[in-house]
């Protein structure tokens, strides 16, 4: 009798993928782009600044970075893939993805706060102003909004790392044991 999990490809996610071709590639970065929660805002609440500058809806900016980041990922990830065989599992997959998304929106955040403590620090009227208008943005935008925006980035990267784990993989085929010995290889050395 086979109890639950013998083997670490009996725990969830553990088991062993290869990248998929074709299509399968860009329909994960089409559909991890499309990330649900905001899209449905998007048909809710439609934005009502597409492109003002500064007053840009963030729903907006949160799309165009996703339409940047899910296909430079799935790209990085073959590149990985092919130079060290990892990752090789669908947990691994996620969570490259979920790390990097939050890596990467806390930077883009921070990076937003300096931008806008600088711009408004430069249309101050002396130098007090300019240093209260610099402390305010950093405190709204970088310590109030870091988290906020880590969060949002990780919940993004986890649907586009799900999109990418089953639809850019799928399952490696089980090796088969060379029983003649007539492959020249053994088949259950790793890749």
């Amino acid at each position: 009798m086979k109890t639950r999990f013998e083997t670490l490809e009996d725990l969830p996610g553990q088991r062993r993928v290869t990248w998929r071709s074709g299509g399968w590639v860009a329909l994960a970065a089409l559909l991890g782009i499309a990330w649900p929660p905001l899209i449905i805002t998007f048909l809710v609440w439609p934005p009502e600044n597409w492109l003002a500058g500064l007053s840009t809806d963030w729903r907006v900016l949160v799309l165009a970075v996703g339409v940047l980041a899910v296909p430079l990922c799935l790209w990085l990830l073959n590149q990985e893939r092919q130079r060290t065989g990892r990752p090789g599992t669908r947990l691994g997959i996620v969570w490259r993805f979920m790390f990097y998304g939050g890596l990467l929106a806390a930077a883009l955040q921070g990076f937003n706060a300096l931008v806008l403590s600088g711009i408004g620090a430069a249309g101050a009227a002396d130098v007090g102003q300019a240093l209260g208008y610099a402390e305010t943005a950093l405190l709204i935008f970088g310590v109030g909004g870091v988290p906020l925006a880590i969060l949002v980035g990780i919940s993004y990267a986890l649907w586009a790392g799900l999109c990418a784990a089953f639809l850019a993989f799928m399952p490696r085929p089980a090796p088969v044991r060379d029983r003649l010995g007539l492959s020249g290889r053994d088949s259950f050395a790793p890749d």
